[in-house]
C-alpha cells in the first residue's frame, strides 16, 4: 500500500530517540523528509545523520516559545515544503502525588503541555489543505498510570485539546490526531520498569495483561504513526488511535 508519503515534509519533535524517533524512521523510510528535534545538539546531528539526506535536525526544546516558528521555517527552507507535525516529548519525572514537586508540575507543564500547544497551534497557522497535526500521548489518556502522576494530569487534556483543534481545523481540510502509546519496549519504559524491586517481574505482569502477551517495539508504534500523518489516512481526524497490544480493555 502506497502512503503518499514521498516527498511530504514532517517536523517530529523529541526525535532522537525513543517513540518519536521511531516515527521519523518509518516516515524517512517511505520517503517523506523530516526534521527532527532534541534538547542535546550531538545527539539530534547523530539521528539526522543516521536516516540520511531526508533529515535534518534542529536542537530545540518544545518548552521555547521560538521553537514552533523556527522548525516550520526550516522545513521549508530546506525541503521546501511542510505537511504536517508530530509532537513529541519526552516523559516527564514519575511519581505519586506526594512526590512531584510544584517545579516538576511547572517544567512538566511547559514542555508537555504549552509547548505541544503552542507547536499545534503555529502548525496550524501554517498549513494548507491536506496538512496534519498529531500528539504523541499515553494510554494515560483512559486510565491512570500508577508511579506517573504528572503525565496522568497533563496527557488527558492535550487529548482534549486535541479534539477541539480537530474540530476547529476540520472545515480547512486539515487533520489532528493522537497516538496512545502504551508498553511499548523504549528505554523510557524500561526505566519505569526497573524502579520497581523486581523489574523482571514487573515486566512479566504487564505482559500478562495484554492480550498481545508482550511489549510493542518501537518499529510498530512507528508504523502506525507514519500511516495516521500520511495522505493515506485522509479522512482520520480527531481520533486518539492505542497502539497498545489490546491492553485497554475498552471500546
Amino acid at each position: 500500500m502506497d502512503l503518499g508519503l514521498k516527498d511530504r515534509v514532517y517536523v517530529v519533535t523529541g526525535a532522537t530517540r525513543g517513540l518519536g524517533n521511531a516515527a521519523a524512521r518509518e516516515l524517512v523510510a517511505d520517503g517523506a523528509k523530516v526534521v527532527l528535534t532534541g534538547r542535546d545538539e550531538k545527539r539530534v546531528a547523530a539521528a539526522a545523520a543516521e536516516l540520511g539526506p531526508n533529515a535534518l535536525g534542529l536542537a530545540v526544546e518544545n518548552a521555547d516559545p521560538e521553537a514552533a516558528a523556527r522548525l516550520i521555517a526550516a522545513a521549508r527552507d530546506t525541503f521546501g515544503a511542510f505537511d504536517g507535525i508530530l509532537v513529541s516529548v519526552g516523559g516527564p519525572p514519575a511519581g505519586f502525588v506526594s512526590d512531584n514537586t510544584d517545579e516538576q508540575w511547572q517544567a512538566a507543564f511547559e514542555s508537555v503541555f504549552l509547548g505541544a500547544v503552542r507547536l499545534a497551534r503555529a502548525a496550524a497557522a501554517d498549513l494548507d489543505e491536506g496538512g496534519v497535526i498529531g500528539f504523541v500521548l499515553s494510554g494515560s489518556v483512559h486510565e491512570p498510570i500508577p508511579g506517573l502522576t504528572i503525565s496522568n494530569g497533563l496527557r488527558p487534556g492535550l487529548a482534549g485539546f486535541a479534539k477541539s483543534l480537530a474540530d476547529e481545523l476540520g472545515p480547512r481540510g486539515i487533520r489532528v490526531v493522537g497516538l496512545l502509546p502504551s508498553r511499548i519496549d523504549t528505554d523510557r519504559v524500561r526505566e519505569l520498569d526497573g524502579m520497581s524491586a523486581d523489574p523482571e517481574a514487573t515486566r512479566a505482569a504487564n505482559e500478562s495483561r495484554i492480550p498481545l502477551r508482550r511489549y510493542g517495539t518501537p518499529e510498530e508504534f512507528g508504523r502506525a504513526a507514519a500511516f495516521l500523518l500520511s495522505p493515506a489516512a485522509s479522512y482520520l481526524t480527531g481520533i486518539m488511535l492505542p497502539v497498545d497490544g489490546g491492553m485497554r480493555h475498552g471500546f
